[in-house]
């Protein structure tokens, strides 16, 4: 084996419906990596970080910004607002993290997100009034939809404001029929848009670069680079709990057409699963729990979305759910987030089935629950396996035994370091 087959290049994803704790999982592993890439999704995800006490919100920009000597790479698949993008620049700078163009690439094929997206995509979750999809409201959807059309703006049109107002006639043209002639709103005309975008057009244009040129270098010198996905399985467009969906693939084959990397140079592929379930938006959830334990997980676990505040959904760990995102994504290494806000919880409840055909896992049925005993400690400091309650010990391995897969990295807590490492892939990471 030659030494470029020995590099490992790892595919990050959500085993749930988003908010599983990726960033911080990326963060760790960006220790080892040369590259962290995006391959899908745009601002309607955030990865919440907690570096030496400090917290720190990213929503297009690569988790593994935070580590010294990585580059970052927004990939083609990614949908960028650069309103969005450059404030995160800045906010990262008045932190003391100054990030130019050396550490972070912007694909000059990711398409844009504009603010007729956002206001389109609004005016649409207004309109559905109790059937709403729970959209983020950030334009993500119209963006993608303009990109299959074949009438999206990519970000390297930035790079010639002349040939960005010629591209975004055409959808601009549409988007004001849809404004006035639907929902009775103002029109925007060209030269605004342009206006809007000039400012960042002016700030962004040294990052953007042929990315996928990039990465195929970074591959010829041998260097690791890790694929960083975001929300999660299920809010997948094919194989989520459609239409209760994200408009991208979050799965891990995803990477390889977010990227421009080929399937054969992705080595493995991390799956994280909170130790219960949360979501937000609207879509079926079997194993919610029932309003007041809801309300304390939800205060305990500090469970509100990183980018838009709104409470999330909570249930009990859903294994058929788990066991199918690992199959969908070809999981290589299992990670368990979240431990520690089970604990105290006198009887813990694991779904291990749903009232649904037999073989069917789209989880449309009620749940079928096992009870297992919770532990009364405090597992926020515990750094080994053995450190570990018994009783939180046969918690993970019974969802090993459902979900099929060792969990290779525990976390036990916010911070970086408090996790436990059980696989040499995770131990790697440890300094």
């Amino acid at each position: 084996m030659s030494s470029q087959d020995a590099v490992q290049n790892t595919v990050v994803v959500g085993l749930q419906w988003g908010d599983e704790g990726k960033g911080k999982v990326v963060d760790l592993l960006a220790a080892n990596a040369r590259h962290v890439v995006r391959f899908q999704g745009g601002n309607n995800a955030g990865h919440t970080l907690v570096v030496d006490g400090e917290t720190v919100i990213l929503h297009l920009i690569p988790s593994g910004i935070l580590q010294p000597n990585t580059t970052c790479i927004i990939g083609n698949g990614v949908v960028v607002d650069p309103e969005v993008l450059v404030a995160e620049l800045d906010q990262l700078a008045k932190r003391g993290r100054e990030v130019g163009p050396d550490s972070l690439i912007l694909s000059a094929d990711a398409h844009l997100v504009l603010p007729i997206h956002r206001t389109l995509d609004g005016l649409r979750e207004q309109a559905l009034g109790g059937s709403k999809i729970g959209t983020t409201k950030k334009g993500i959807g119209p963006a993608y939809e303009d990109k299959v059309a074949r009438r999206g703006i990519r970000a390297g049109a930035l790079l010639d404001l002349a040939r960005f107002r010629r591209h975004i006639q055409g959808t601009l043209s549409e988007k004001n029929r849809i404004f006035a002639d639907w929902y009775g709103e103002s029109t925007i005309s060209d030269d605004e848009l342009v206006e809007w975008a000039r400012p960042f057009a002016e700030r962004l244009a040294p990052y953007i670069k042929d990315s996928v040129a990039h990465l195929h270098a970074a591959q010829d010198r041998g260097d690791p680079i890790l694929f960083e996905g975001a929300q999660g399985t299920f809010l997948d467009v094919d194989h989520g709990t459609y239409p209760f969906v994200t408009s991208s693939n979050t799965v891990a084959g995803n990477a390889a057409a977010g990227t421009g990397v080929g399937p054969k140079d992705l080595h493995a592929v991390v799956g994280i699963a909170k130790a219960y379930a949360t979501r937000v938006g609207s879509g079926p959830f079997p194993t919610r729990l029932d309003e007041h334990e809801e309300e304390e997980m939800r205060t305990k676990g500090g469970e509100f979305g990183a980018t838009t505040g709104r409470p999330r959904s909570c249930g009990w760990f859903d294994a058929p759910m788990v066991r199918h995102a690992a199959r969908l994504n070809g999981v290589t290494h299992l990670t368990l987030t979240k431990l520690d806000v089970l604990s105290g919880i006198k009887t813990l409840r694991i779904g291990i089935g749903h009232d649904t055909p037999e073989g069917d896992e789209r989880f449309s049925g009620s749940p079928v629950y096992e009870d297992i005993p919770g532990w009364d400690e405090d597992i926020t400091a515990c750094r080994t396996w053995e450190s570990l309650p018994p009783a939180c010990q046969a918690y993970v391995e019974r969802i090993e035994a459902l979900v099929g897969i060792r969990a290779g990295l525990i976390s036990v807590g916010p911070g970086r370091r408090q996790v436990i490492p059980r696989d040499p892939l995770f131990r790697s990471t440890q300094h």
